[in-house]
């Protein structure tokens, strides 16, 4: 190929003017005329005589050139006096109209540099393109436009402004943007394009000739500033805000502040800004003040809670999410406020108990003369005691249904924090020591009257409520004491409104706590089963037998195994750990006692009867004389303990009267309990078949009581019902001893779990022989660590285990 002839210097110079007025064309807009085509064959002919290098230099000059002569005067030309006196800057005293026109001055005028140094160079490169191809990359020099992005950088934007000492050009615009950024933070509008476009020139340029995606100006340079600003924005506002404002409108403000600066971010700055500006709000202020915000009075998480401000929660909940994943300062709120309301209900509870009991004005119901045999009303108010009991538990389900709601609607179900309310509700729960007791009574109430006219969903739901409260109770073998001391009451007084619901309760709880938790109580239905089949064979058997006496009374027995009912308590004396002593029973009734268990043990012998008089009722037909000489027959409806008292006035005589003391001696009633039926018999107003003398509510040994001769009343059949002793409630004693009958129990549960787990290991440290034990019996109890290491001392000495010598730590072997 033919080169350009002539000496090189020359050639080169004339080469250069050609090339050079023809970029000046282009820098000045007026290139229309120009051929590209021709300009880039001088460009190609320059390189390829080997002076590439004098070429790149010439354009760099020229470059360097007009930038100085032509775009800083123009720059420098936009500046008003208020920027160059420093008045720019979010703490700047200027008129918001003032700094907006004068910034937007400045930004206009480096925009228009900026987009025409970008178009210029473009065509400049087109016209260079063999340079940079072939010069540029074999002397790894930047490419002509590249080099003149950072002539731009260092000529216009890192330019001092003369006469004044420090500022340049970029540090005047970096303080004009954050000035329009804080104006709007204001509430004022500005020109969101027009500082988008500035920012795309920052995005533009980069410190080095590498253009590293790091060195961007945008990043070096501006976000930095607009970073530390911003943080010393929100960390005022904050302080402010807590200052003035209420819990839900610094959490709103929060809110939307982040939708702020990310709608900023990708509309007006740039998306790479996007997490970090997230960040300082989160750090300055959600990190630093959502832990006064939660614990602000009268508005703090309390507040919301106490308020139902599920709104506002939610919001705490979705900004303390930003910066703790595990929400502790909101979740130490909230257990704190759920053991607070707890302990309030766990105190009003037992305030409420020890209030006097409200004594029922008419123990008796009655009913119409010839219609059927009347019962108490359902709607009788019960006992004080017991309704503390079952408000107890309506308070607490009442506490668990609102914070379930707090937690699906505020909270998004968030499972550390459902874990962690759980944690809560445990702890109040377990601390009220009268927790089994009062949830076993609210399962007793609901299933005598409680589920009455409820549909099957709403007797489940109430049955899984009960569940949930019985989930969070430690000791749950005290609960299943309780649970089968009241449900014995309920079947053998046949109180239960719905067996369907009550083996129900026995699937729910199998559920939930296991089979050997309901073994004993699936057994005390069954014996009720077997008892209803055998009364029946026992009446036929009476029934071939031929009976001819026609007054003979009908039984109806309950037999049941001692083993799986609660007999401690059914045969214990009130107030006293003693056994109850055997009722004395009338001649007749004690024949037809030793008929039946004589057809009992014919058919299972070796067995041993026990009968529990204060466990059963009976019907009996009374006479009284009334007016004008007739006899009138009543029907009365009273305990078995109450039918021994008014058989003994058969044996009578009229007009003669018997002392409780005498009454006490020949029927062998415990005193608490005779003292009860004489009061029902003889004191209470509709039911006074006794007459007692000294008439007082109170019974003493030395009183009279004679046959009422003259009791009248206009229904046949009247049921007597047994003075309340005032309190279902366990009293102190009570409560000790039956305390003291589970820890018993416990011993042989303990020990047989120790006995399990060698018998499988063999050979087993001390402390991880007791942390599985633990293990083991939590779900039933919460063992006592003392408790577990005498169980283990005890079956060393019956030589269960021994104790392993050849280890380093305590051990112990099982011994076959």
């Amino acid at each position: 190929m033919k080169g350009i002839t002539g000496e090189d210097e020359l050639d080169f110079d004339v080469a250069w003017g050609t090339l050079g007025a023809s970029i000046r064309q282009i820098f000045t807009k007026e290139a229309s005329r120009l051929s590209f085509e021709q300009l880039y064959r001088n460009a190609y002919k320059i390189v390829l005589k080997k002076r590439g290098e004098s070429l790149y230099e010439k354009v760099k000059e020229f470059v360097q050139s007009w930038l100085l002569n032509e775009v800083r005067p123009r720059i420098l030309a936009a500046l008003s006096p208020s920027l160059l006196a420093g008045n720019v800057g979010p703490g700047a005293a200027t008129q918001v109209n003032e700094k907006r026109v004068a910034g937007e001055r400045l930004m206009n005028a480096l925009k228009q540099a900026w987009s025409d140094h970008n178009a210029c160079m473009g065509m400049t490169t087109d016209v260079l393109m063999y340079m940079d191809r072939v010069y540029c990359t074999d002397n790894r020099k930047p490419s002509i436009f590249v080099a003149s992005m950072g002539q731009f950088r260092d000529y216009i934007l890192h330019a001092p402004v003369p006469s004044y000492d420090g500022p340049t050009i970029s540090t005047l615009l970096y303080a004009v943007l954050l000035d329009q950024i804080q104006m709007e933070r204001d509430g004022d509008i500005i020109d969101r394009a027009l500082i988008r476009s500035c920012i795309y020139m920052l995005e533009g340029l980069y410190e080095t000739e590498e253009e590293e995606e790091d060195t961007k100006l945008y990043l070096t340079s501006f976000e930095p500033e607009f970073l530390a600003a911003s943080r010393d924005f929100y960390k005022a506002e904050g302080q402010s805000l807590l200052r003035s404002a209420d819990a839900g409108t610094f959490c709103r403000h929060t809110k939307k502040r982040i939708l702020e600066e990310s709608d900023r971010c990708r509309s007006t700055l740039s998306p790479l800004t996007l997490e970090k500006i997230k960040a300082v709000i989160e750090k300055e202020m959600i990190q630093d003040y959502m832990r006064d915000v939660i614990e602000l009075p009268g508005s703090g998480v309390k507040f919301m809670l106490d308020n139902d401000r599920l709104d506002e929660l939610e919001m705490i909940y979705d900004l303390i999410s930003k910066v703790d994943p595990k929400k502790e300062e909101l979740k130490n709120a909230v257990q704190k406020r759920i053991v607070e309301l707890g302990t309030d209900i766990n105190n009003t509870a037992m305030a409420n108990a020890q209030l006097q009991p409200v004594k029922p004005t008419n123990p008796a119901g009655e009913k119409g003369e010839g219609e059927g045999e009347a019962k108490t009303s359902p709607d009788r108010p019960l006992n004080q005691q017991t309704a503390a009991a079952v408000t107890w538990v309506d308070d607490v389900l009442n506490l668990k249904e609102k914070y379930d709601n707090v937690l699906a609607v505020s909270f998004d179900s968030d499972q550390g924090l459902q874990t962690s309310f759980s944690r809560s509700f445990s702890d109040f729960i377990n601390v009220f020591e009268r927790s089994s007791e009062y949830l076993s009574l609210f399962f007793d109430e609901n299933m005598k009257k409680g589920i009455k006219g409820k549909t099957e969903g709403e007797v489940d739901s109430l049955l899984d409520k009960g569940i949930t409260l019985l989930r969070y109770i430690q000791d749950k073998d005290m609960f299943e004491r309780y649970y089968k001391r009241h449900l014995s009451r309920r079947l053998l007084m046949r109180r239960s409104i719905s067996m369907d619901a009550e083996r129900q309760m026995i699937s729910k709880m199998k559920m939930e706590v296991g089979n050997s938790f309901t073994q004993k109580i699936e057994a005390m239905f069954k014996d009720m089963a077997v008892s209803e089949d055998l009364s029946t064979n026992y009446k036929q058997h009476v029934a071939r037998l031929g009976d001819p006496d026609p007054r003979r009374a009908e039984l109806e027995v309950n037999v049941l195994t001692s083993t799986m009912w609660p007999t401690e308590s059914m045969n214990q004396s009130h107030g006293e750990g003693d056994a109850r002593p055997p009722c004395i029973f009338p001649p007749a009734v004690e024949k037809i006692k030793h008929g039946f268990e004589k057809f009992y043990l014919d058919k299972h012998s070796g067995r041993q009867l026990s009968w529990q008089a204060n466990m059963g009722t009976a019907d009996i037909r009374a006479y009284f004389p009334e007016s004008k000489g007739k006899v009138k027959t009543r029907e009365l409806n009273v305990s078995t303990y109450s039918m021994v008292i008014l058989l003994l006035f058969n044996d009578l005589p009229a007009g003669q009267s018997i002392s409780c003391e005498e009454i006490q001696a020949r029927t062998n009633i415990p005193m608490h309990d005779l003292t009860r039926n004489l009061q029902s018999l003889a004191v209470a107003p509709k039911t006074r078949v006794l007459i007692k003398q000294p008439m007082s509510k109170e019974v003493q040994p030395s009183d009279l009581f004679s046959f009422n001769g003259s009791f009248y009343s206009p229904f046949t059949k009247i049921k007597i019902g047994v003075v309340s002793n005032g309190n279902k409630i366990e009293d102190q004693d009570e409560r000790k001893e039956t305390e003291k009958k589970n820890n018993d129990a416990r011993i042989g549960i303990i020990e047989a779990a120790i006995v399990r787990i060698m018998k499988q290991r063999k050979e087993l440290r001390h402390q991880e022989l007791i942390a599985e034990v633990i293990q083991q019996l939590t779900s039933r109890f919460l063992p006592d660590v003392t408790m577990v290491k005498k169980r283990i001392e005890s079956l060393i000495e019956r030589e269960f285990l021994d104790r392993a010598d050849d280890t380093e730590r305590p051990a112990y072997r099982y011994l076959a």
